[in-house]
């Protein structure tokens, strides 16, 4: 199994990778000695504020090309963890008990380092300078790796490729990036709740179109992953698709939301294909009986039904990647480049026991653990909700009642632990035992929101239209509580 990564270093800690892996070649990586040498300087004289600089600018000694210099750092972050001041007396000290003095020029280096380095004014520009460098070595070396892998052809091209875009992404978690200030976040909160106000609506995340679901969860969360779970054939499939169909053509189908834009859509249909997907979605909005249709029975006003239809979604930006049996890294980096392209906001996968993680294959519990894991990295790298259609185990239909719980997720707990929202889909006619159960209300759907990290959890009951493979609100939703704030109702003013 090929492998790409790592910082550099690793077996010969006195000689950089990037620095032993194109000695062959003859050409010297890109580096900055006197760059190096400013930043060292810089730190001896004011050690806790540039190696806080460093830390937040991931700069490890990995950074530095010159073996001395790598020695040095090491032992400036050692003292400085230690509580311990980090001066010319007190790195001679350290390294000279480390045995390593020697190795990093001696004293007449540190006395030198600290004589032609004035002031520390100039740490964050050399700093720069070093990581730029860093970074660039980084990418030679995984280039390098990948050459290797390539020649030594022992899995196929597509995986390989997969593999070396993962590997050169992982590149960019080195970038210098800055935390925000406590001061700007409050100011940014603020101006979310002036807004809120103002416009009366309490919705701060992707509206799904479904009034109590939005008013429960307040929409979907950028960076949550949702997972989606229910037994075969209880339409999970498409209540996903009705949110895809509400954010992508800008709940036109939906009253109450008809001020909301349209947001282009991601689905990866692992079980379906395209072409069932779309038929399933224009009968779906055009109320037309999709198992009518298959057998040439229906009316003519169905074919206008249609037309209109597909007047809507053809407009709508939708995009379908149906390859089978995706891994979850070809699924991340598929959906990276649709960001990047297509500007998603919302990413449906269907569904995670169908996605494969090679490294954990034969572990069926690690494979499920490391694609939901990879399934909520995604969520929080792209910035936009993630639902993820999954299955239940068996045990719903062996226990009384046959309520799922969260410990029904099939596989694996760490689904459980890694969702941001979990919602467990029923449909009660379709189990007797069920305590909702009522043979008069056929089209119940009861949507539990049982897991719900930032807020409330509790029952949302739609209705489900079988013939349609449609969802919508019931006449008789519950009304929010007093003092609570109705999505729908607010879209209306």
């Amino acid at each position: 199994m090929a492998e790409f990564g790592g910082s550099g270093g690793a077996g010969e800690p006195d000689r950089p990778r990037s620095q032993r892996r194109t000695s062959a070649a003859g050409r010297i990586p890109p580096y900055d000695e006197n760059a190096e040498v400013g930043l060292l300087g810089a730190a001896m004289q004011r050690a806790e504020q540039m190696l806080d600089l460093c830390v937040q600018a991931r700069l490890s000694s990995d950074a530095f090309y010159v073996p001395a210099h790598r020695a040095l750092f090491e032992a400036m972050v050692d003292l400085n963890n230690a509580g311990r001041g980090v001066d010319l007396i007190t790195l001679g000290e350290y390294l000279e008990r480390k045995g390593r003095l020697d190795f990093v020029g001696g004293h007449e280096f540190l006395e030198r380092l600290q004589d032609n380095t004035p002031t520390a004014a100039h740490g964050e520009y050399y700093l720069d300078i070093v990581h730029e460098k860093f970074l660039l070595r980084a990418m030679i070396d995984r280039a390098r790796q990948v050459i290797d892998h390539c020649y030594e052809e022992d899995e196929n091209a597509a995986e390989l490729l997969q593999r070396a875009e993962q590997s050169f992404f992982e590149i960019a978690e080195y970038r210098n990036t800055e935390t925000t200030s406590w001061n700007e976040l409050i100011k940014h909160t603020m101006e979310e709740i002036e807004l809120i106000l103002q416009t009366k609506r309490g919705l701060t995340g992707l509206p799904t179109g479904f009034r109590d679901l939005d008013n429960l969860l307040l929409g979907l969360q950028a960076g949550d992953m949702i997972i989606l779970a229910a037994r075969p054939s209880m339409g999970k499939t498409s209540l996903a698709m009705n949110i895809v169909e509400h954010v992508a053509t800008g709940y036109r189908s939906c009253a109450g939301y008809r001020d909301q834009a349209a947001r282009s859509v991601a689905v990866f249909s692992l079980e379906m294909s395209a072409d069932q997907l779309v038929r399933r979605m224009l009968c779906c909005s055009a109320r037309v009986s999709s198992h009518r249709l298959s057998r040439g029975i229906l009316p003519r006003e169905s074919h206008g039904a249609l037309t209109n239809a597909a007047d809507v979604l053809i407009k709508a930006p939708i995009l379908v990647d149906d390859s089978a049996g995706l891994s979850a890294l070809e699924v991340k980096s598929r959906a990276r480049r649709m960001k990047a392209r297509h500007n998603i906001g919302l990413i449906v996968v269907d569904y995670l026991q169908l996605m494969n993680y090679p490294m954990y294959a034969k572990d069926r519990q690690r494979e499920i653990a490391a694609i939901s894991g990879v399934m909520k990295a995604m969520a929080k790298e792209l910035k936009l909700p993630v639902i993820v259609l999954s299955q239940f185990s068996r045990a719903p239909e062996g226990r009384h009642g046959s309520v799922p719980k969260l410990s029904d997720l099939r596989d694996s707990g760490a689904i459980e632990q890694d969702a941001d929202v979990v919602l467990l889909l029923r449909r009660p006619i379709r189990a007797p035992d069920d305590p909702e159960h009522n043979a008069e209300d056929p089209k119940l759907s009861i949507v539990d929101v049982a897991k719900h990290r930032n807020g409330p959890t509790g029952p949302v009951r739609l209705n489900f239209e079988e013939d349609y493979t449609r969802f919508m609100d019931r006449a008789d939703r519950v009304m929010p509580e007093e003092g609570a704030f109705d999505v729908g109702e607010a879209s209306a003013l």
